[in-house]
């Protein structure tokens, strides 16, 4: 199978400057070839967004819920194609393909309705003297820097407040991932949606980004990506005065007590850690477990490793597919043999697995002994690895799970102590904080603290971040 795509830039679908050729990391074979923008193409883009404006968000809510439900449609039938795109040019397994259909689809779904909940308020003049009203409108025109682990959900994140409050937007998407983004162009342009107010390019060249951020046309830079990406796309960005909205990175930590249901920390810690090969921003990194549970869980953590399924068989219940590419592999390697060299033990995986000699595969690893000094402590790992700590001091716990260089999107508590739960929830700075259980959906906030990212995906809070509150007074005749 091979995917042709071109760039949707104002109504049309255009060819670039470039073309590049995406590779399947589970075959290490080229799997589609895909439009890529130079200068003049961003410029393009740009030009289509700022022009559709002034239209786009005098749009009707009414109309705006339409055009939303229109490529809502179209994406529900498209579904087999859409998932086709995501695991080919990832390798994502075909169960783990679904989670980003559902969340475009949900997200055009649930921003449509949300958009509508939106009410201007009034203000009481304390003199009496004048009539006051808060206004929304769309902030200006959006420019979204999208990740690769889930091609699809991070670019529903984008395009569901967007068109929901008449922001036109320009999605460039990962070049690794990019085939997935432009089939939504393409549907884009089966259904006629007004010419600019969503644009999707792609590029090889930073210099073409930074082109994307330092233009004075964008109201808004919003990125899905590392802490890093996110401090040069604010530099970039400064040469005017715009918004930033940025989910960034995180160092995990999971706190497991005694008194926890370790089958069920297991569980989880496993399941979101082995899912996507570990390339989840919010990926348990830094695993404590009180010392007196310690071997009991750990024993459970590696029997989870080695019965977890390995390959791209999309005939197969399929967990772990392959690193997006080999300098991805060869940075989670040299973590991991880091580590061992500085101590920590290694119970389970370590490199590729028996098997595979084709394919970015790492297998599903879990270290033990690991300490504060390590690298892999201190990274973000990015990869299919558990690393487990024990504690037995409560009082230093808090500080050393807030010892993230990298900031604070999620934490993870297990016990069943609720009072402990919530102590140590609201001690802990993350942004979202995951008691017994992990849960992740359109209508729940999404961000970080600190180093972790500014404002919200999903919800209504992210509305926040599309829209501007103008002030309208009204003197009252005397």
């Amino acid at each position: 199978m091979s995917f042709n795509k071109k760039m949707y830039i104002g109504g049309a679908l255009v060819d670039g400057e470039d073309t590049a050729d995406i590779i399947n990391p589970a075959t290490e074979e080229v799997v589609g070839t895909v439009a890529t923008a130079g200068l003049a193409d961003a410029d393009k883009a740009l030009r289509a967004a700022q022009a559709a404006f002034p239209m786009w968000s005098q749009t009707s809510i009414a109309d705006r819920q339409e055009w939303m439900r229109k490529l809502r449609d179209a994406v529900i039938e498209n579904e087999e194609h859409l998932r086709e795109c995501i695991h080919q040019e990832m390798g994502k397994p075909w169960g783990g393909t679904q989670e980003d259909f559902d969340s475009l689809k949900n997200a055009l779904h649930f921003y449509a309705e949300e958009i509508a909940r939106v009410r201007d308020e009034s203000l009481a003049d304390r003199a009496g003297t004048h009539e006051h009203r808060l206004v929304h409108e769309p902030v200006g025109v959006a420019v979204a820097f999208l990740a690769w682990n889930f091609p699809l959900l991070n670019l529903a994140f984008k395009i569901g407040p967007a068109m929901a409050t008449g922001c036109p937007i320009i999605i460039r998407p990962s070049i690794a991932t990019p085939i997935s983004a432009y089939a939504v162009g393409e549907l884009c342009a089966k259904i006629g949606l007004p010419a600019g107010a969503v644009n999707i390019i792609g590029s090889t060249s930073y210099e073409v980004a930074d082109a994307l951020s330092a233009s004075p046309i964008p109201a808004l830079l919003t990125l899905i990506g590392s802490t890093a990406t996110g401090k040069h796309i604010m530099k970039t960005g400064a040469t005017t005065i715009k918004r930033y909205s940025m989910e960034l990175g995180g160092n995990a930590p999971v706190l497991v007590f005694a008194d926890a249901d370790l089958d069920l920390a297991a569980d989880i810690v496993t399941a979101v850690k082995f899912n996507n090969a570990g390339q989840i921003c919010v990926t348990p990194n830094r695993v404590f477990v009180e010392a007196t549970v310690a071997e009991a869980f750990t024993a459970k953590v590696v029997e989870r490793a080695n019965n977890t399924r390995v390959g791209f068989d999309k005939a197969k219940p399929i967990v772990t597919g392959p690193m997006i590419d080999g300098r991805a592999w060869a940075r989670v390697k040299g973590l991991v043999d880091g580590a061992v060299a500085d101590g920590a033990s290694l119970l389970a995986g370590g490199g590729r697995p028996d098997g595979f000699d084709k394919g970015h595969y790492f297998a599903p690893t879990v270290l033990g002994n690991v300490t504060e000094n390590m690298e892999i402590y201190r990274s973000e790992i990015f990869g299919p690895v558990v690393s487990l700590l024990t504690f037995d001091d409560e009082e230093t716990l808090v500080d050393r799970a807030n010892d993230g260089e990298d900031g604070g999107l999620t934490a993870y508590v297990f016990t069943r102590d609720i009072a402990k739960a919530n102590r140590y929830a609201a001690s802990l700075r993350y942004g979202e904080v995951q008691i017994n259980g992990v849960k992740y959906d359109i209508d729940l906030p999404h961000g970080g603290i600190g180093q972790s990212g500014i404002g919200h995906d999903c919800s209504h809070l992210a509305l926040n971040d599309y829209l501007a509150v103008k002030r309208i007074s009204r003197a009252l005749a005397a």
